[in-house]
């Protein structure tokens, strides 16, 4: 098997973001790479990671070891999100909106990444404040993970979801 030649994995693996980073030091610049990583199953669990390499494909090989160590299960009701929700982190706020059957995910680059590897076809998603691929992906993830399902509300609360 050659060096780079990876097996096929059984999760969604997508690259939201290469960044060549450089570092001043007494003999001159070193240039490295970032990487952010979404990886998913397709069926509501998901995760994301950035590498830092001096090569690319090690960047990459590192962002996803670091995703699948964040890995989250995303609450959905069908193709979509039980209910709206703004996800914050930093400077970072994406407007996560369900919709209808067959509207498709309405998300940009970083966004839409993320609702691809969880599973998520039917959404609709705003970025707002800052376009930063990090914070993006990250504000997505606290929105993702703050959702609640009427089953779950439900059980909380010691109550029917009838009652609710």
């Amino acid at each position: 098997m050659a060096r780079f030649e990876k097996p096929q994995s059984e999760y969604i693996e997508k690259l939201v973001y290469l960044n060549r980073v450089s570092k001043t030091v007494k003999g001159g610049r070193v240039a490295k790479f970032t990487a952010l990583m979404v990886i998913g199953d397709g069926k509501g669990k998901v995760g994301y990671g950035l590498g830092k390499a001096a090569e690319v494909p090690e960047a990459i090989r590192k962002g996803l070891e670091a995703a699948k160590k964040n890995m989250i299960t995303v609450s959905t009701a069908g193709t979509t999100i039980p209910h709206e929700v703004v996800g914050a982190f930093s400077a970072g706020r994406v407007l996560l909106k369900p919709a209808p059957e067959g509207t498709g995910v309405i998300a940009g680059g970083p966004v839409r990444a993320v609702m691809e590897a969880a599973g998520i076809k039917d959404i609709r998603t705003k970025c707002l404040r800052t376009r930063n691929p990090n914070n993006v992906v990250a504000a997505t993830f606290e929105g993702l993970k703050s959702l609640r399902t009427p089953e779950q509300v439900a059980a909380t609360r010691g109550k029917s979801v009838d009652e609710l």
